[in-house]
């Protein structure tokens, strides 16, 4: 089958050439299949006559002049080392070349093996084993007829039968089936040769991903210059998602701690952490050529709030939003604080103030500050309420309660720089308060309860940036306080944030005992210059109301209002009805 293979592959012009060196009588006129049959035929008379004739043709079989070859060490004086450099043959010649190397290929592949072996000693090599009915040549005889018929055969074998006579073998001299792209390289250490494939290096796509993703955060500047963004998703702690801001782009556009930053990113490079901003588009909401020229939160002019909230109207509005938008207006600007005792319904009375603002006042950017609280109530809050919920639960540090407010703070301060109206519902003050006196070091001065002397200036600086800005935004702040916990540095804390609101709002326990909500103190509530929030016609009335119910104690006077109230669609329709 291997012989017929080899003459399927020549084309038939080629296998009539073959005929005519062969001698056959007739080739043109035979069709192909008749052609190789008797070329194949041709070529077994070839065969016989060769085994059959007294020169070294009729070789023993490759596979018992293996098993001599394994026990002979090999000599290289003995080989031959022929001329690489040969002319090229004809096509009529290689195609002989062919012929004759499938006659003998698979009979005689190793004889210059067994040659070599013999020439160096005949014992190795028993005639009755190796050549069995065949008189033996002489060794010389045997080189000199080999390598005239066989030069080619002989330099191959003698390659991988001493590998270091010649360290690279040029592909072009052999005829073995091995790939262009493909070298042999022999190893004198080595059993078999080593096939290395050339390493072809593809062309390397890169894209580039700079630009295309984009990123929001609250900018916090570092003590070395350079700042991250962080983001409301971690509470503006530092995060695997922050955003490295360099300190020439600080300078740049003349960044603050707290400035609101939206912009493109780019993946980190080697060497980096963290990804780098490397296009600003907006900070605050504004073109960056207009932050460049604010000015400066301290030296805005403060003024008494005149625009304000409406709290009504809303899906879910309760007769405790109509209670307060009438006794107890809330301006932006303000600075309201909510006393209260414990579980009297402060948490829900914001959660309720914080849907009538996202509501009715969607211009207002509304931040829940939530430090030392449960971490259930932290949950219902963001789930209840449309608006940003920053929180720090009672199992955190009081470093982050501080590092959180402090962040919340320089955010609202930027915001309201660049003309926005923010709104800031904490809860409590009196814990935050209690977290600054923790992380404040002692400065020898005492006050009762074991506050000390410093620790309540910075939660009056955060209760105090609440503010109407003349022609500007506005940032209205409030907040809760608690009393008679029974602890003193509480009452220390209330006692010290009394007066500094503009609005308070007070909270009964009896009310709540009696689950009378909304549970707040009429008498003693009141908003400082109500008259620049209300009407005229409003106030003449509300002041005529609060005549009316002062001499009730405040469960009374709360029954009365929610009596009168509830009979009524809003205040204007309960003032009216006051008349009567």
């Amino acid at each position: 089958m291997n012989k017929a293979s080899e003459f399927d592959k020549l084309s038939f012009e080629e296998l009539v050439e073959i005929a005519k060196t062969k001698g056959i009588e007739n080739c043109t006129e035979l069709d192909r299949v008749h052609l190789i049959e008797r070329l194949l035929q041709e070529k077994t008379l070839v065969s016989e006559e060769n085994s059959s004739s007294e020169e070294f043709d009729g070789k023993p079989k490759r596979k018992r002049v293996d098993k001599k070859i394994e026990k002979v060490s090999y000599d290289p004086k003995v080989a031959k080392k022929e001329n690489a450099g040969k002319n090229k043959k004809t096509d009529t010649t290689e195609k002989r070349d062919i012929f004759s190397h499938t006659e003998n290929s698979s009979e005689t592949d190793n004889i210059p093996d067994a040659v070599s072996a013999f020439s160096e000693t005949q014992e190795s090599f028993p005639s009755d084993s190796l050549l069995p009915n065949h008189p033996v040549n002489t060794s010389e005889e045997l080189i000199q007829d080999y390598t005239e018929e066989n030069k080619e055969e002989s330099e191959v074998d003698e390659i991988f039968l001493n590998p270091s006579t010649l360290p690279v073998l040029p592909i072009s001299e052999t005829e073995f089936p091995i790939k262009k792209e493909e070298a042999i390289v022999f190893s004198p250490s080595a059993d078999k040769p080593e096939i290395n494939k050339p390493f072809e290096r593809k062309p390397r796509v890169e894209y580039n991903f700079d630009g295309i993703v984009i990123t929001e955060g609250v900018l916090e500047i570092m003590p070395d210059g350079y700042g991250f963004l962080r983001s409301s998703d971690y509470n503006y702690m530092n995060s695997p998602d922050d955003v490295y801001i360099s300190q020439s782009q600080i300078k740049l556009f003349g960044l603050k701690t707290g400035d609101s930053i939206r912009g493109s990113v780019r993946p980190p490079r080697e060497g980096e952490k963290y990804f780098p901003l490397i296009k600003i588009d907006k900070i605050n909401n504004r073109n960056p050529d207009y932050v460049r020229d604010r000015v400066p939160f301290d030296f805005l002019t403060p003024l008494f709030p005149n625009e304000k909230f409406n709290l009504t109207g809303h899906p879910q509005s309760s007769l405790s939003m109509r209670v307060m938008d009438l006794f107890t207006p809330i301006g932006k600007g303000q600075r309201g604080l909510i006393v209260s005792q414990p579980k009297t319904g402060k948490t829900t009375l914001l959660k309720e103030v914080a849907n009538a603002i996202a509501y009715n006042h969607p211009e207002c950017y509304l931040i829940i500050l939530l430090v030392d609280e449960r971490p259930e109530e932290v949950t219902d809050m963001a789930r209840s309420v449309r608006a940003e919920v920053v929180a720090s639960t009672f199992d955190e540090p009081a470093e982050k309660h501080v590092k959180l407010a402090n962040i919340v703070l320089e955010k609202a301060k930027r915001m309201v720089e660049c003309g926005h109206d923010v709104v800031i519902l904490l809860d409590s003050i009196t814990r935050l308060a209690r977290a600054y006196n923790t992380v404040q070091p002692a400065s020898g001065k005492v006050l009762s309860g074991g506050v000390d002397a410093n620790a309540l200036h910075k939660p009056k600086r955060f209760f105090g940036s609440a503010r109407k800005i003349e022609n500007g935004g506005s940032l209205t702040i409030l907040s809760t306080a608690l009393t008679e916990t029974g602890s003193k540095m509480d009452e220390v804390i209330f006692e010290e944030f009394k007066g500094t609101g503009n609005m308070e709002l007070q909270l009964e326990r009896k009310l709540s005992n009696r689950r009378i909500y909304p549970a707040i103190d009429i008498i003693a509530s009141s908003t400082r210059r109500e008259d620049l929030l209300l009407s005229k016609e409003v106030v003449q009335k509300m002041w005529i109301l609060r005549n009316y119910i002062a001499d009730m104690n405040p469960v009374e006077a709360m029954e009365f209002l929610l009596d009168r109230m509830s009979k009524t669609k809003d205040n204007y329709e309960f003032l009216a009805s006051m008349n009567g």
